[in-house]
């Protein structure tokens, strides 16, 4: 399998100074997804995890929603000319009675976020290709505390809310010897770090997690609140609403469609989420904003 990082040689300049060292990068390679032995997509990714990301993918296309809709997921051996493994093509077989739907047109209507075309047919997508409501019912995997206010509505202090990046940068291993990879993490609505994935592409990263909540048959992911690094494009917002998660905070802006996809579900959106500084771009009736404004 490919390694998760590689070390190149670079020329460094410090204060005047020129001396040669090699440098750790993460590493980038193409993985091909295919369902039932047919050609599905391509996506660049930091290689591991390549099986929760295949899954993860195909939840976010509704394709998948429940452990025993998934038969297996193998490497196709072979995948050069040469007959020899490269270990970036995997298969994903369905279970049998599991009805594909139209892929091809989904992908073409809301997918990526540059697929050009018109917002409504994004959200009109989303809307009827989502298995399950964005609502504060049932429990996540979670803590006792989330299962012990299952009960009640889903209520976030800002305080908690602030405290995630940090959490989030202080998990990422692959970080911290590359300066180079996007991460998304799972919290439960105390707190608690359930999962945390990096990848070069942070859409991956949080196909990773859902993936692997789909392997351990968890979803939807009610009463969590999902965490990534850089901005919250609609793909994200996609990708949340289609695993159950109510809420979605990021270090940075929201693309427009992406707001109008939270407001539409009832996800909560949180960007710009620095320090103590936070914007709530919808569903802040999920947070306790009395708080907040005792605070300020």
């Amino acid at each position: 399998m490919g390694r998760v990082t590689e070390r190149r040689k670079v020329i460094r300049i410090r204060d005047g100074a020129v001396s040669a060292r090699p440098d750790t990068l993460v590493a980038e390679e193409p993985l091909e997804i295919r369902l039932n032995g047919k050609p599905l997509a391509i996506t660049m990714r930091t290689p591991g995890d390549d099986f929760a990301l295949a899954a993860g993918f195909l939840v976010s296309e509704g394709v998948l929603g429940a452990a025993d809709e998934l038969r297996n997921i193998v490497y196709c051996a072979g995948a050069t000319v040469d007959g020899s493994n490269t270990y970036n093509v995997v298969d994903v077989q369905t279970a049998p009675g599991v009805v594909i739907p139209d892929i091809t047109l989904e992908r073409n209507v809301y997918t990526t976020s540059s697929c050009g075309l018109c917002g409504k047919a994004s959200l009109d997508a989303v809307r009827t290709t989502a298995r399950w409501a964005i609502d504060d019912t049932g429990t996540s995997a979670g803590s006792a505390a989330s299962a012990a206010s299952a009960a009640g509505p889903m209520r976030l202090e800002p305080q908690l809310l602030a405290a995630l990046p940090d959490r989030l940068r202080a998990a990422q291993r692959v970080f911290d010897r590359t300066g180079g990879l996007h991460a998304a993490a799972l919290f439960s609505e105390d707190g608690e770090l359930l999962d945390v994935r990096e990848d070069v592409g942070r859409h991956n990263a949080v196909d990773k997690l859902v993936g692997r909540a789909l392997q351990n048959d968890a979803l939807p992911l009610p009463r969590t609140i999902l965490m990534v690094s850089g901005r919250a494009s609609f793909e994200l917002a996609q990708k949340a609403v289609m695993a159950g998660i109510p809420v979605l905070a990021a270090v940075s802006a929201p693309s427009s469609l992406a707001v109008d996809l939270a407001a539409e579900t009832g996800l909560t959106l949180v960007g710009f989420l620095r320090g103590s500084s936070m914007n709530i771009y919808a569903g802040d009736h999920r947070i306790a904003l009395r708080t907040a404004a005792s605070l300020g």
